[in-house]
This record gives C-alpha cells, structure tokens and sequence, in this order.
C-alpha cells in the first residue's frame, strides 16, 4: 500500500481538542471547554502564553470547581520560547503553558466479601 506522503497516525497532531487563552473573558474559554466536553470529547487541552498563563490557571479552576465536578488535570507542561523582533533582532523570552485536562471515569463502588 503506498504512502502517498501522508504522515504516520504518531505524527499528526490533532488541535481539536485545544483552547488557545487570549484576552477575552475567562468565562467565554470556559465556554469553550464545556462545549468541547458536551460534545464527546474526553480530554481538552488549554494553551496560553505570556500574560494570559493566568487566565488559562483562572479557566481551569473554574472549570473545575464550578462546571465540570469530576474534572482531572491530567498533566502540565511548561516551556519558555524564544523570540526575536523584527526591530533591533533583540532576543525575548515568552512563557508557555498547557494544561490537559479531562472528566474523571466514574468509581465502581466496590464490593463487600
């Protein structure tokens, strides 16, 4: 079968699942989130950078403790980028942040011997 320059299954990033922080209002990207849950995703991944790494921590918690009860934080990963602008070629730092999260699987209650 040939390959038709397609990508391993591995190798392709799937970015339906993601929400990307900006500047509007933490509640418009929890709006988001549950729209994703709603509609059968099991997990959703947050990003952000820079200034908006707190309203991504702010969307998640809210999520949290207002939204979703059973929710999971599956993991964090930070990084910091590099930059450089046009103007002057000076190099800056951005912080990034991504949070995965995803609804907890039901406890079977356990059985009595």
């Amino acid at each position: 079968m040939a390959n038709n320059g397609a990508k391993p299954e591995e190798a392709i990033t799937k970015t339906d699942n993601v929400v990307f922080i900006g500047k509007k209002p933490v509640m418009n990207y929890v709006t988001a989130c549950i729209t994703f849950f709603n509609s059968g995703e099991k997990q959703v991944v947050v990003k952000a950078r820079g200034r908006a790494i707190s309203r991504a921590v702010d969307t998640v918690e809210l999520l949290r403790r207002a939204f979703v009860k059973n929710l999971e934080i599956n993991h964090i990963e930070i990084s910091t980028e590099e930059l450089f602008r046009a103007e002057g070629g000076q190099k800056s730092n951005v912080s990034t942040i991504e949070i995965a999260v995803a609804k907890a699987k039901p406890k079977q209650p356990q059985e009595e011997n």
